[in-house]
């Protein structure tokens, strides 16, 4: 991603937070010449200061090269949408913009053995189905079977690039306007990318959030 002080963050703790609330990630790597990407769920390893945890379908471990030693690309992104001068205080300078959160993740994935691999897959599970009316709990026997057609990957993250464009550089009577905008009904209505204008307001002049 092009650098920008202005929207660029070293915090760990964002990127964690951005994984927790957006945990669909692209996992991209060159292997044999050739440029790869996966669309995976990932979970935060909770025994690792940052660090992923998924599995892919086979073949996609063959198609990546993982377990050969090589870095690959995890691609996180939060809550984005259009951003319309038009919506800025009169006078004020801007170009039609987006806005989002992205996170470029950099690690060596790690192969996980069965036991490990079932371990994940029953994880990922519970999970997604915690806010499920009638939660599915993985029967361990059909998981192990299950799991014999993925394979598990531990990804910890030596560097990473975090990028959270809220309109920084605008006058905040034009960051409240695109925040009202993007609240009315309408083909660019996105309350969710709203909240996260108003959070990341809060957290630039240090008030509380709601989750502080």
């Amino acid at each position: 991603m092009r650098h920008n002080p202005r929207h660029a963050s070293d915090d760990p703790a964002l990127v964690r937070r951005l994984v927790a609330e957006h945990p669909w990630a692209t996992i991209v790597s060159q292997h044999d010449g050739d440029l790869v990407a996966s669309h995976y769920p990932v979970l935060l390893d909770p025994d690792h200061p940052l660090a992923l945890l998924t599995h892919v379908g086979r073949p996609d471990e063959t198609l990546h090269g993982f377990g050969q030693g090589a870095a690959v690309l995890v691609v996180v992104q939060g809550h984005h949408g259009y951003v319309s001068p038009s919506w800025y205080v009169p006078g004020a300078s801007g170009a039609p913009t987006w806005n989002f959160t992205a996170a470029h993740l950099h690690g060596v994935p790690q192969v996980l053995d069965a036991e490990e691999n079932l371990r994940v897959l029953t994880s990922l599970v519970a999970h997604f189905e915690q806010h499920v009316d009638d939660p599915l709990w993985l029967d361990q026997t059909w998981g192990a079977q299950a799991a014999q057609g993925t394979v598990g990957l531990r990804i910890p993250i030596d560097r990473f690039t975090l990028k959270v464009k809220m309109s920084q550089d605008k006058d905040e009577t034009s960051v409240q306007n695109v925040v009202d905008a993007l609240r009315r009904p309408g083909p660019y209505e996105h309350p969710a990318l709203a909240s996260d204008m108003e959070r990341a307001r809060r957290e630039r002049v240090g008030l509380p959030t709601e989750k502080d």
